[in-house]
């Protein structure tokens, strides 16, 4: 007796004429469709399908959505929390080549892009209007990826997140449906915000095809100022006196003694082992001239130990150069070895006590755990450094992940400022939810009732 097709053969053998080597069940393209950069191990799915068009990801919906057959959107794979792993096999539906800037809009600030726009290629495109996308991350990120995920990074403090930066969007849902959302005026007072049920759903909704966003004149001068504290709570308490000054702060932030250490050690260079603060000013050059000699008063006042003030462009561009080594200078304190990326955030003025909280424990464990972090906003990483081979490893990591989020919950904080949850998270959206979780729940099964889009992740129906 001849056996009936399994629905993922039923929807490949659709697919097969219409994509032709756009559809892939080779090992080696499956393998690259998986969560590389995340601490997670990698859960392939069973076949890639690369779209082009919002009109193409609508036919694989539909017909994934006909069969019961899950979808998992992918853009660059740099999520850390295992958002595009294929635990229950399925499609891996490739969007990076959608990746067209579609519209541009000097007067308004906006521009309209496919969702595989990298955010430093859209940059490039928009440098000669004077503009720039403002979200600064450190990944090689898709904006439809971005979007996602509710992604933000380092100048949050000045321009907000990808929350506050999209203004509409087109999306397809689970049975094929294009909607969009949103629009291109700067307030709406029309309807349920669907955008911003989307922004951060990481594709259990649907798929995020085009994206209308919010841009930012670039400054016309900036000024960086790199000092070292004798304590976290000092610097902090920086932090907290500078945003309350009201100063044109574009970014701050900070690593602890352990990720200086691992600087020197990586970069062999002889700063402070100290906690560290980078600040940056932008704006008019009267403004950060002014903001300048505010804010090297206040860090003294504070009690910084060190100061060092960029001079001009090229003294600033290598004082963000030590900043932006870290992440490699904590992996190669054991090269090879996993690092889960902690992604806590608090108000700002909870922050000593949650580092201070949290240090307590990392001393209890054999684990190392540089810090560094976004403090304008209350966000920071400890990059829990651990061999995934070594069970006793293994749970310190957990550990110390589990307490630090149960730490940030009690502090009016949130497990997650900008990573997502995915699979690595979606254990503590009971505690930080509570009922709200079912009406997510509800959200879900109204808009996604066969559950094939991304399923697992963020919470379990």
């Amino acid at each position: 007796m001849t056996q009936p097709a399994r629905p993922l053969d039923t929807v490949l053998s659709a697919l097969a004429p219409v994509f032709g080597d756009r559809l892939s069940t080779t090992q080696a393209v499956r393998d690259q469709h998986t969560a590389l950069e995340s601490w997670l191990p990698p859960d392939a799915p069973d076949a890639v399908v690369m779209v082009r068009s919002t009109e193409e990801v609508a036919e694989v919906l539909k017909l994934c959505n006909a069969h019961g057959v899950p979808v998992v959107p992918f853009g660059a794979g740099s999520s850390m929390e295992g958002q595009v792993n294929a635990p229950q096999g399925g499609i891996s539906l490739d969007l990076s080549g959608m990746d067209k800037v579609l519209s541009v809009n000097a007067e308004d600030m906006d521009c309209t892009v496919q969702c595989g726009v990298i955010r430093q290629r859209l940059n490039e495109d928009l440098r000669a209007s004077g503009l720039f996308f403002p979200v600064d991350l450190g990944a090689h990120a898709t904006l439809g990826g971005m979007a996602a995920t509710r992604a933000s990074g380092t100048t949050t403090v000045r321009y907000g997140s990808m929350r506050e930066l999209v203004l509409g969007l087109t999306v397809v849902l689970p049975d094929g449906r294009i909607v969009r959302t949103g629009g291109r005026a700067r307030k709406s007072a029309a309807g349920y915000d669907l955008t911003h049920l989307f922004v951060g759903a990481e594709g259990t909704l649907g798929v995020i095809t085009e994206l209308t966003l919010r841009l930012a004149g670039i400054p016309e001068a900036t000024s960086t100022l790199m000092c070292s504290f004798d304590n976290i709570g000092a610097a902090t308490a920086a932090v907290v006196t500078a945003l309350q000054f009201g100063l044109c702060l574009n970014r701050i932030e900070l690593a602890d003694a352990v990720q200086m250490a691992a600087i020197n050690a990586h970069g062999g260079s002889t700063l402070p082992e100290a906690p560290t603060l980078w600040i940056e000013l932008a704006g008019s050059a009267a403004t950060v001239d002014h903001d300048a000699d505010v804010l090297r008063d206040l860090v003294q006042d504070a009690g910084a130990t060190g100061m060092e003030q960029a001079k001009n462009a090229e003294a600033a561009a290598a004082l963000w150069r030590i900043r932006h080594s870290a992440l490699y200078a904590s992996r190669a304190l054991r090269p090879g070895i996993k690092g889960l990326s902690t992604d806590v955030c608090v108000p700002v003025s909870a922050l000593p006590a949650c580092i201070e909280g949290i240090t307590e424990v990392v001393r209890s464990t054999s684990i190392q755990a540089p810090l560094i972090g976004h403090v304008g906003d209350g966000n920071f990483h400890m990059v829990l450094l651990f061999d995934p081979e070594d069970p006793n490893e293994t749970a310190e990591a957990r550990h110390i992940n589990s307490k630090l989020i149960e730490l940030a919950l009690s502090l009016g904080g949130t497990s997650t400022g900008e990573h997502g949850v995915g699979l690595g998270k979606k254990g503590y959206m009971a505690a930080e939810h509570g009922t709200a979780l079912d009406l997510m729940r509800d959200l879900k099964r109204c808009i996604d009732p066969a559950n094939i889009m991304n399923p697992g992740k963020i919470f379990d129906l």
